[in-house]
């Protein structure tokens, strides 16, 4: 078993489906994830002909994020898909929460970008 079977998967409540699916799919696709299944209030993301692994579901109510010390972190295949998705995640209305490069603190070879979704959530992409 490998270490990415530790989670079944996890979701994250959105106020706008159209404007997190646009961030998603190109926010993702670089790290070689796609979109699994698509419903009127939510889509699903994950490794090609897969189940998803990654959520997002429209909240009619007032959502609280998580508080600081919180992020998600996804594994991206070489430290091109690092950049690729730090670039995404700004063009699809991301905010600058690190920019990519090594992370000598975190390990000698932990090459990341760090972004806030269009909601607040705070995302990582990371090569090792």
């Amino acid at each position: 078993m490998s270490h990415s079977a530790m989670l079944s998967h996890l979701s994250f409540g959105i106020a706008d489906l159209g404007r997190s699916a646009a961030f998603y799919d190109a926010t993702l696709a670089p790290l070689g994830f796609v979109r699994i299944w698509t419903a009127d209030d939510g889509i699903g993301y994950g490794p090609p002909g897969e189940l998803d692994v990654f959520a997002v579901k429209l909240q009619s109510k007032t959502m609280a994020l998580p508080g600081p010390g919180f992020h998600l972190a996804f594994t991206a295949p070489h430290r091109d898909a690092v950049d690729q998705f730090y670039a995404a995640a700004l063009a699809q209305g991301g905010r600058d929460a690190g920019g990519p490069g090594l992370r000598p603190n975190y390990g000698p070879s932990y090459y990341a970008a760090f972004v806030f979704d269009p909601d607040g959530y705070k995302l990582e992409a990371v090569h090792q």
